[in-house]
């Protein structure tokens, strides 16, 4: 074949000049056809970004960043492609200088102290007296998560020194700690109050990143309740009025404790002891809580609240005092971690009624320690943690009706008597399950793969921010409640899970 084929090149001078021509004018329409499928394909998608964006002009260029971020994700492995996070650099007087102010409300408190270690606060050894990990625990204050977000956010995988490049903007606003200086009592002053949270405000309207979607890819933590940030401006009262500016009402706000009523304000774990830095120290600790023999069906971690007797906490301890089967730990005169966690961990089932409000961060020591909660409001958790535990919560935990307690028409004991073993250990395993998710883990930590509270708490920012693009290129505005200020967010949830729960299953609680 081969000479054959060379002696027909070369026995016709003529056609191997045409063939030779022919050869290189195909060369060369070969990738003129290329090019033109690129081009027009070019085209086409522009058109189509166009046409899909138009409504959506009175948010810059939010939505074509959307999409560009979607098609990248596309053709790249890049593993942050649409999860990049910006971060400010703001003045020193919206967080380093209210560390530094070390004075607090109150003698107990110490912000120095807790700030130590990106907000971990001091490292506790051999186990902080109790049943606590050997390495990575520290003396956690529970107000303490924007340091510690902060500190995170710092060393996060996918920041970005780019705007444009964001799919969510983080402010890093120590509030807690601002609105801690008019906690101790009620101030009649309410310009002092509110004087840094309005200078924050006008600081983000002056910014170009702001104007590109108003504020509403942008994310803050707050560190303590949203009630401590509801003032009416200008109105004498307690805590400041920064949820209740305009601007920041676009703004995500991840508190300790959301209200139900608000609809920008999303509660993420309470910070607990334990902040391990491996997969390992995490499976090693899930590990230890399921061989635990628990002693206890029940127990109590709290203090008395004596100016009120009809109360759930009332009722716990009364009942408590009597039975063989719980025990309770008084956290007074000062809260010890090890000791705390040495009884949630000898017990099948942890209370956790409303203290100072809703939410505690005992829930979240509880599960550190593989404990079953008990709640007896919907507000202490299953509104608020959406992100961070299950939707059908009678996989993890158990509801008794506060007011079927206080009346003192129920026993705690018998409720939890009757719940067969088996379901007891399906629902430990399920609260030893969420551990990792439930905890922040060291800043510095490489190679973990575990989702920590944080990642989650991301995450879901993210997938909010693109929830409100989607919207505002149809030239409209995302809501999270489904119908109104009453129906507790539930559309947040994943959709295979929207009928586990009722959208008002829990309207006789409030």
């Amino acid at each position: 074949m081969k000479p054959s084929s060379v002696s027909t090149t070369e026995g016709d001078g003529a056609a191997g000049d045409d063939g030779k021509q022919s050869a290189k004018r195909s060369a060369v329409a070969r990738p003129s056809r290329v090019v033109c499928v690129v081009l027009l394909a070019t085209m086409f998608w522009g058109v189509i970004f166009l046409l899909h964006d138009s409504t959506s002009l009175q948010l810059g260029n939010a939505a074509f960043f959307s999409h560009l971020k979607m098609f990248q994700f596309g053709l790249s492995s890049d593993k942050c492609a649409g999860r990049y996070v910006y971060m400010y650099d703001l003045p020193a007087r919206f967080n380093a200088d209210l560390v530094g102010d070390c004075s607090g409300p109150n003698a107990s408190t110490d912000k120095c102290k807790h700030a130590a270690n990106g907000g971990f606060g001091p490292v506790i050894t051999g186990g902080g007296g109790g049943e606590l990990p050997e390495r990575g625990v520290y003396d956690t204050d529970q107000f303490s998560l924007s340091m510690i977000f902060h500190a995170r956010m710092k060393q996060h995988e996918c920041l970005t020194s780019r705007p444009a490049a964001a799919a969510a903007v983080y402010i890093p606003f120590y509030a807690g700690l601002d609105v801690e200086r008019y906690l101790g009592q009620e101030h009649n002053d309410s310009s002092a109050s509110d004087a840094l949270a309005r200078s924050l405000v006008e600081w983000l309207l002056a910014r170009p990143e702001w104007r590109v979607m108003g504020g509403r890819d942008h994310f803050m933590n707050v560190a303590r309740g949203s009630w401590d940030f509801l003032r009416t401006p200008d109105v004498p009262g307690l805590g400041n009025s920064l949820l209740n500016y305009p601007a920041i009402r676009n703004v995500t706000v991840l508190t300790s404790e959301a209200s139900p009523w608000h609809g920008v304000d999303f509660a993420v774990p309470f910070p607990s002891h334990f902040h391990a830095s491996s997969d390992a120290d995490v499976a090693s600790w899930q590990g230890r809580m399921r061989r635990l023999e628990r002693k206890w069906l029940w127990g109590f971690t709290g203090a008395p609240r004596p100016s009120t007797k009809q109360t759930v906490r009332s009722q716990i301890l009364e009942q408590c005092g009597r039975s063989s089967r719980c025990g309770v730990f008084r956290s007074t005169p000062r809260y010890t971690p090890g000791r705390t966690m040495q009884l949630l961990e000898s017990v099948e089932f942890c209370m956790q009624p409303r203290g100072d409000a809703f939410t505690r961060k005992s829930t979240f020591d509880s599960i550190l320690a593989g404990c079953i909660p008990v709640f007896f409001h919907p507000i202490s958790a299953y509104l608020q943690y959406i992100w961070h535990l299950p939707r059908d919560y009678r996989t993890y935990s158990v509801l008794i009706n506060h007011g079927d307690v206080e009346s003192k028409n129920t026993s705690i004991e018998e409720v939890l008597a009757k719940i067969p073993p088996a379901k007891v250990a399906q629902m430990r395993e399920q609260v030893i399950r969420l551990i990792p998710s439930v905890m922040y883990r060291d800043p510095a930590a490489k190679g973990v793969t575990f989702r920590d509270a944080f990642d989650i708490a991301v995450d879901a920012v993210i997938r909010r921010v693109e929830k409100r693009r989607r919207a505002a290129a149809q030239g409209r505005e995302y809501h999270d409640n489904v119908d109104g200020g009453n129906s507790w967010k539930y559309d947040l949830q994943e959709d295979g899970d929207k009928d586990i729960i009722g959208s008002h299953e829990f309207d006789t609680y409030f």
